[in-house]
């Protein structure tokens, strides 16, 4: 796989794995306190990314950014993927 495959990847994976998150955030009353665990491990997943130079930080940080502006009830998103840093 090519770099260029591997940034893609990356970046469809992530933006999945939030979107899936932030929705079930949205419609769970415990939804963040019961996914507690999956939202810091995507976001070490996140920073392993970049430190693995998978994707930029700036791109990581606008991957999070776009997906909190998508669902704004998703609190943990706001504080994007320095969240369990």
């Amino acid at each position: 796989m090519d770099v260029h495959a591997k940034h893609d990847r990356t970046v469809r994976l992530l933006e999945a794995r939030l979107e899936g998150l932030a929705a079930v955030t949205e419609r769970s009353p415990r939804g963040e306190r019961r996914l507690e665990r999956e939202i810091i491990a995507t976001a070490a997943a996140t920073r392993h990314a970049v430190a693995l130079e998978l994707i930029s930080p700036d791109e990581a940080d606008a991957i999070w950014r776009t997906v909190a502006r998508r669902h704004p009830l998703a609190a943990w998103c706001q504080t994007g993927f320095e969240l369990a840093a």
